[in-house]
C-alpha cells in the first residue's frame, strides 16, 4: 500500500498547536478518516507535526475541512495576526509499523 507522509513546521507558538490539537479532539473525538499516524514536537520556531494517510486524497480533505480553519483561529485568537504559512515537505515512507493498530510494511 502507498502511504503518504509528511512533516509540517509551523512557525507559531506551541500553545497555538495545543489549542489547536484540543479543538480537533473535541470534534472528532480522536478519530480522522485516513489518518494512521500523527505527532507533533515543539521546535525554536514553533512547532512541527508528522503524519502518515492512507492517502494524499484523505489528508487533503481533512487539512481543508478540519486542520486549516482551526489552526487559523487559534493562530488568530493568540497573536491577533493571520498564521504565517507552514513549511511542508513529503517524503517517501520506507517502512511503517503500529503494532496497535495491525499495520505493518
Amino acid at each position: 500500500m502507498t502511504y503518504f507522509a509528511h512533516v509540517v513546521d509551523v512557525p507559531a507558538p506551541a500553545g497555538v498547536y495545543d489549542a489547536t490539537h484540543t479543538e480537533l479532539l473535541r470534534r472528532t473525538g480522536g478519530h480522522v478518516d485516513g489518518l494512521i499516524v500523527h505527532l507533533c514536537r515543539a521546535t525554536e520556531e514553533g512547532f512541527q507535526v508528522l503524519e502518515v494517510w492512507t492517502d494524499r486524497a484523505a489528508y487533503e480533505r481533512a487539512e481543508r475541512d478540519l486542520v486549516a480553519p482551526i489552526l487559523a483561529e487559534q493562530a488568530e485568537a493568540a497573536s491577533g495576526a493571520p498564521l504565517l504559512p507552514p513549511r511542508v515537505e513529503e517524503f517517501a515512507l520506507r517502512g511503517l509499523v503500529v503494532p496497535a493498530g495491525g499495520i505493518a510494511t
